[in-house]
């Protein structure tokens, strides 16, 4: 997908202040008005303006956004990292408009499709609850199996006195229960935003996403890992010892396996600490890596194998 530059649609610096932007907006939107406009792409700038308004307006998307950096052009190619929103505080159940607008696939990427409302009124009554406030926080896969404690770091976007988002960081103490999921979230009572007269705080709840692991992908609760073996003991088999996220397993190979052969390890996935729920399952997925030749004694050996094995054709199957 295309990266959107939302400062430069708008016209604006990336120092702009909150009033600046709505300035910019609303003289924007009466020029692009498909009612009042003639140019002929005035739909599609007034729908391009409207969506990077949506993202400016809003300290806590915008404090996000610009997370992203100032290095990225519009209309470059573009896929979010993902920790590019870690630890960002949002209101409400997530980064959504509330308005039922059509927006591009960059801000749904980034910010959710635009279908429930955000936060809550503050003008209700004297005495109101605060808003519950949301925020992702990416943790290892081994806190998952053995549980832990984690200092995690917050960041909450503020409108400062001359109308430009600061951001404040706030450091919590998390215990992360062992089992738990990506997709799962932990309530903090008390830690979202601070309540109206003698309305109680708000939650925090933390959003639970694992970080990239070089080894292991994760479905739910269980995870996979891609298992190279040597040729021999591919064909042969082998016993082997296997990483896991909870200790090293031996594993025996049967002979004659071949690429792409999944080996089940029962109940060594995520664990679970509710009663009479089951654990996930660990998964070997079998690769064959090859011995470079890059050497005359290894060359040798595969003209070798090519003289023993000289009716094999391993592309049969393809009718060749």
């Amino acid at each position: 997908m295309e990266f959107k530059d939302y400062y430069k649609i708008m016209g604006v610096e990336r120092s702009a202040t909150q009033d600046e932007i709505k300035r910019a907006y609303r003289r924007l939107a009466r020029k692009y008005h498909p009612d009042v406009s003639k140019a002929a792409d005035a739909e599609v700038r007034f729908k391009e303006l409207g969506e990077a308004y949506e993202v400016l307006k809003d300290p806590e998307k915008r404090a996000a956004y610009d997370r992203l950096g100032a290095n990225w052009k519009g209309g470059q190619e573009f896929r979010p990292p993902p920790d590019w929103n870690e630890g960002f505080e949002f209101s409400g159940g997530g980064f959504t408009s509330g308005d039922g607008a059509d927006y591009s696939e960059f801000f749904e990427q980034l910010f959710g499709r635009a279908t429930q409302n955000r936060g809550q009124s503050r003008g209700a009554s004297f005495h109101a609850h605060g808003t519950d406030r949301h925020a992702k926080v990416l943790l290892d896969l081994e806190d998952a199996y053995h549980g832990a404690t984690r200092t995690i770091v917050l960041h909450a976007p503020e409108v400062d006195a001359h109308g430009h988002v600061a951001v404040r960081e706030q450091k919590l103490n998390v215990t992360i229960p062992r089992g738990v999921r990506a997709g799962q979230n932990i309530r903090l009572s008390g830690q979202g935003a601070p309540g109206v007269g003698q309305g109680k705080a708000g939650d925090l709840y933390l959003e639970i996403e694992f970080r990239p692991h070089p080894h292991y992908r994760v479905d739910q609760r269980d995870v996979m890992l891609d298992l190279p073996l040597a040729p021999w003991e591919a064909a042969l088999g082998a016993s082997v010892t296997v990483p896991t996220p909870n200790g090293a397993v031996e594993l025996k190979i049967p002979a004659g396996s071949a690429p792409g052969a999944k080996l089940r390890l029962k109940g060594r996935g995520i664990p679970t600490a509710a009663a009479g729920a089951v654990a996930g399952d660990f998964y070997v997925v079998l690769q064959i890596a090859l011995p470079p030749a890059n050497d005359e004694a290894a060359k040798a050996v595969y003209s070798d194998m090519a003289k023993q094995f000289h009716g094999f054709n391993p592309r049969a199957k393809l009718g060749v």
